[in-house]
């Protein structure tokens, strides 16, 4: 066989190596979930009521849904704890399969990553003291320091909001939303940005001491749940909608909403141009 001919069937062999190896990235992920039987979920534990730690026990929406998701999905689930600001990129380095959160789908993210069908709604809007008589509307906040989550989308739609102001807010950034909360309730801060599902619970369960501040200040958005975006990933992506669906369908997903919020959230099936 001459040089040429050599190198040519090499060459042929390994793209035919790297066809193959598309080829099972493709279905790598589903099948690893499938074989294991185990589904790896991250999540951060201070985003009530969808992820929080109630006496003890892991709780909210996000554990109800994905149980009935993994009994969808004929699978378990294992949860990964972390802080928000290290979930995304534990994501990108294949630390886990999918992210809870949940996250809300906005126009950088949905670049990035691939999004389930969203589970909720995600506006984000003001917590205040309840005492507070200066805060009445969204833009009484100008001038003041306003509290939000590291590397959330609701942190990003305050200083946006932020410029449209006379007076532009000190953003406050907290590692999570909890000690955001306890700065709040002791007049370290003036509010909390926040989705207004996260805050209307957390304003629900202490009404002595919170109220939301109406209407919310950002554009109607939405939360979902994601995976890498990459071809490994998309036959995962399939099975969880699909099992999504089947439980928004049957009244499921609308029956946890009002468990977990006291209200039932009319979401669309895909968010295909987000408005953030």
């Amino acid at each position: 066989m001459s040089k040429r001919l050599f190198f040519k069937s090499i060459s042929a062999a390994i793209m035919a190596l790297g066809v193959m190896s598309a080829g099972y990235a493709q279905s790598d992920v589903l099948d690893r979930v499938k074989q294991t039987g185990t589904l790896k979920v991250a999540t951060e534990t201070a985003f009530a009521p969808f992820d929080f730690i109630k006496e003890g026990t892991h709780s909210g929406l996000n554990v109800d849904l994905f149980h009935e998701i993994a009994k969808e999905m004929g699978v378990k689930i294992e949860w990964v704890f972390l802080p928000w600001e290290g979930v995304l990129p534990g994501l990108e380095a294949g630390k886990f399969d999918m992210v809870a959160g949940p996250v809300t789908i906005t126009k950088a993210r949905k670049e990035r990553y691939h999004f389930t069908t969203p589970i909720a709604e995600a506006t984000a809007a003001f917590l205040k003291r309840k005492s507070d008589t200066a805060i009445n509307k969204p833009e009484d906040v100008a001038g003041k320091s306003v509290g939000a989550a590291k590397a959330s989308a609701q942190l990003a739609q305050l200083k946006a909001f932020s410029e449209k102001l006379p007076k532009k807010v000190t953003p406050r950034e907290y590692p999570g939303n909890n000690e955001a909360y306890a700065d709040l309730a002791n007049g370290r801060i003036a509010a909390v940005a926040n989705s207004l599902p996260n805050i209307t619970y957390v304003a629900q369960q202490r009404p002595d001491v919170f109220a939301v501040v109406l209407p919310a200040f950002g554009a109607k958005t939405y939360f979902g749940y994601l995976t890498r975006k990459e071809s490994g990933s998309e036959k995962l992506l399939e099975a969880v909608n699909a099992a999504i669906m089947k439980i928004k369908q049957d009244g499921r997903l609308a029956g946890l909403q009002k468990k977990w919020f006291g209200v039932e959230f009319q979401t669309p099936d895909e968010v295909k141009d987000p408005t953030f």
